[in-house]
């Protein structure tokens, strides 16, 4: 039984998901107290709970304190099998973080499944669909085929997004005799993540987005131009910024924006993407101009940062990397980066070796 402290680092609700993802891919079964003890309301909030129920469902685990504002949750998982999985978060819970959970058992998995959940696409404190489905995601192809589609989205507080993803693994845990050999077999026929250097900006990539409602006061446009006019006197390469509406529930809007870079300035090394992401949200009393430029502003400061992993991305990407192996440069280690190296520490034979001075994390 893995024990582990709910309020080391920052604290949240990080180590949770990535403790549930990693407990259903090594069959580890692990307990956990003090979840989000120094928050104004501290344990598990709902859409932790959906985090659980998913894992719980996929591997067949007991689970013992599952419930809204328990600061103690034992999760005992049994064989992890391949299915279709359908979960409505509830309201604007985000799908981004409860695919944290789900995803990287998921894309090693013995079979080919889909994903269909229902919650909040773009909301705070949590990546935005487009930034998972165009930073996140093609850092994980190496492991399998992973498509991500957009079927409605979801904005605080009623929610109500859709989003739909189809796994098919290149290799399969159940094709081994145990999981040390399994990550053997991962380390020798995987690209690891080598991800220090920027090289050559290609281009910047965004969409910005907006509620059906908001399409006569042309809110997508004007955060798309507020970002492309900042971006372009900083910036000699192509950017194209998609503007897009949808009948959503709640009124909202938001931008995503992403920077491609390539050791070869004529091809994209699509084994070892570059990529930078930012993203803003609208809100009521805040300009449309004002979201865009937020955006914009973030996505220069990683970009001048030389680093080739954002801040947000860096902790996402460590449990993979735990079994790729590689070195990652990033503009910030975070909290959240902090708390998920002792959360993956705990349950994988993984040693990171982190040089503050750099931003430089090894395994």
């Amino acid at each position: 039984m893995i024990k582990l402290l709910g309020d080391y680092g920052e604290g949240g609700g990080s180590i949770v998901r990535i403790a549930l993802a990693l407990s259903a891919l090594t069959c580890k079964p692990f307990e956990i107290d003090s979840i989000r003890k120094g928050r104004t309301k501290s344990g598990l909030k709902a859409q932790h709970l959906y985090c659980i129920q998913g894992c719980k469902e996929l591997c067949n685990a007991k689970v013992e304190g599952m419930q809204l504002g328990s600061e103690y949750l034992k999760f005992e998982p049994s064989e992890f099998k391949s299915r279709n999985l359908k979960l409505d978060i509830g309201t604007a819970g985000s799908i981004t973080l409860a695919l944290q959970s789900l995803l990287m058992p998921s894309i090693l998995g013995n079979k080919s499944m889909k994903i269909e959940l229902t919650g909040g696409t773009d909301v705070s404190w949590s990546p935005s669909f487009d930034y998972f489905s165009n930073v996140l995601l093609p850092q994980l192809q190496r492991f399998a085929k992973v498509e991500a589609k957009l079927l409605k989205r979801g904005y605080y507080p009623k929610g109500n997004g859709k989003v739909g993803i189809k796994i098919s693994p290149k290799f399969k845990l159940d094709d081994f005799s145990d999981f040390n050999n399994f990550c053997n077999h991962l380390k020798q026929n995987i690209s690891p993540f080598n991800l220090t250097e920027q090289h050559y900006l290609i281009q910047v990539k965004g969409i910005s987005h907006a509620s059906k409602s908001l399409e006569n006061a042309r809110v997508a446009e004007r955060q798309a131009h507020a970002s492309q006019s900042i971006l372009a006197k900083r910036f000699n390469v192509p950017i194209k910024i998609f503007s897009e509406y949808q009948d959503t529930l709640s009124t909202g809007s938001g931008i995503t924006l992403w920077a491609i870079f390539s050791k070869n300035k004529e091809d994209i090394d699509e084994n070892n993407p570059i990529r930078l992401g930012s993203d803003s949200l609208g809100e009521q009393g805040k300009k449309a101009e004002d979201v865009g430029t937020e955006a914009a502003s973030e996505l220069i400061r990683e970009i001048e940062s030389n680093a080739a992993v954002d801040k947000h991305l860096a902790d996402q990407i460590l449990p993979f990397m735990a079994l790729a192996g590689g070195s990652i440069k990033t503009s910030k280690i975070t909290s959240h980066t902090k708390s998920n190296i002792y959360a993956i520490e705990q349950f994988l034979e993984a040693k990171f070796s982190v040089e503050y001075s750099s931003n430089t994390i090894t395994l």
